[in-house]
């Protein structure tokens, strides 16, 4: 019922998930991500016990192969799953079951990962994974949206669309990136707005949030102050 990418960008140490479905709120179940670690898309009846576990595996030096037999061992509708996982050294794996419902597949690649089921056919699959490898001059988020639009191109999920989601993290224990399209007649597209909203109001600013490097965050009231009037907003803190 779902398509997705699991990736990591050795340059900046970031873990991405980007997903769509015609189900409702996939963010809320299919991705998983730890910093230092890895990214985890579990889907096809989702197990959500499958992800950290995954990434529990992965944490303790196991290959995503390894960390993915594990998971499933003890669970007895895996054939119904699908999962697939990438870690820091760019090592990814991936598990199609059996009674995945077609057409259902998966593709990897050093340091990404590309799995999906109910899809109109091979060529969603495909698609996505040309256009991740034609658009390497983006940033993470722009290349992972730019490879499930042609994979929607292609025919995407055979049932339709609803929702959508995107994550990213990359040196703190919660995400840089955390987009979500729960009910929508065009989710990616709606995706692809927030991100543009994302690009020009959130990620300038990560470096002054609180973050291990800092854990204050930026504090100085008067310079907050002066950006707020030159924005020609009449804000000012309590002293």
């Amino acid at each position: 019922m779902t398509w997705s990418i699991v990736a990591h960008d050795p340059g900046t140490g970031a873990f991405a998930v980007a997903v769509t479905t015609c189900s409702l709120a996939v963010g809320a179940s299919c991705p998983h991500l730890r910093s230092g670690v890895g990214a985890v898309s579990t889907q096809s009846f989702t197990n959500r016990y499958l992800g950290p576990a995954v990434l529990d595996g992965m944490a303790r030096g196991l290959h995503p192969a390894a960390a993915i037999e594990g998971a499933l061992a003890g669970d007895d509708g895996k054939h119904l799953r699908q999962i697939h996982a990438v870690d820091r050294f760019g090592r990814n794996a991936a598990f199609t079951g059996k009674n995945c419902v077609e057409w259902a597949g998966d593709h990897g690649g050093t340091g990404v990962s590309f799995a999906g089921n109910m899809l109109a056919g091979p060529a969603v699959l495909n698609d996505t994974v040309a256009a991740y490898a034609a658009h390497s001059d983006k940033t993470l988020p722009e290349r992972l949206m730019a490879a499930l639009e042609a994979g929607e191109a292609a025919g995407g999920d055979r049932r339709g669309r609803q929702s959508a989601a995107i994550r990213m993290v990359t040196t703190e224990d919660f995400s840089d990136l955390d987009l979500r399209v729960d009910d929508h007649s065009e989710p990616l597209k709606e995706l692809g707005r927030l991100l543009g909203l994302w690009r020009r109001h959130r990620a300038p600013f990560l470096d002054r949030q609180p973050r291990r490097g800092n854990p204050s965050g930026f504090t100085d009231m008067d310079a907050m102050e002066a950006s707020w009037r030159a924005a020609g907003v009449d804000l000012r803190f309590r002293r």
